[in-house]
């Protein structure tokens, strides 16, 4: 590269600058219309949302009075087919016997089921009766055992002590008769 002469060098640094200046304000420019059109569609979203939250809200409003009313139609449109399916079955003899003898076969196995359920509850609590009965019969053995075995072996020990303490005083009683005697004779 050739050497430049100090005007040279400020010439190309004024072109440098005026570039850099150039391109600056050019970005700028887009950047301000790009910011334009951004506040432009927000500020049309905004109203556009707006108007349709005030349109949901009078929509809400009229479902919410649209509900009150239907409920209680449909209440008592069910009520109604529930009756007449009720009915239904007793509108002819034909059908009504037959209906009657179902609801008496449903009775019997209903009946029977219960009567299984209240044997079994029966059986299972006996059972547990008598594992309580076995298992207090076990204590009451093992402690009467245990008892019997300590009084024997207690009343041996007493035994065994008066069987001691009665040949010491046997003992100390013939020692005293032989020192008497042996004293007076």
């Amino acid at each position: 590269m050739a050497t430049q002469t100090p005007t040279q060098r400020r010439a190309a640094a004024k072109k440098a600058a005026a570039t850099r200046k150039r391109n600056t304000s050019s970005a700028s420019a887009r950047s301000t219309s790009r910011s334009a059109r951004t506040t432009a569609r927000s500020a049309t979203t905004t109203a556009s949302t707006r108007t349709k939250a005030e349109a949901k809200g009078l929509q809400a409003l009229a479902l919410q009075a649209e509900r009150a009313v239907l409920i209680p139609v449909g209440a008592a449109l069910t009520a109604r087919d529930s009756v007449l399916e009720n009915v239904k079955p007793f509108t002819s003899r034909d059908t009504a016997e037959r209906e009657i003898t179902k609801l008496q076969k449903r009775v019997v196995t209903n009946l029977r089921k219960f009567e299984r359920r209240g044997t079994s509850a029966r059986n299972q609590a006996r059972r547990q009766l008598k594992r309580n009965r076995t298992q207090a019969e076990r204590f009451v053995r093992r402690n009467r055992r245990s008892i019997e075995t300590q009084v024997k072996s207690t009343r041996k020990d007493i035994e065994s002590q008066i069987k001691s303490a009665r040949a010491d005083f046997e003992r100390g009683a013939n020692d005293l008769v032989s020192n008497v005697t042996n004293g007076i004779g």
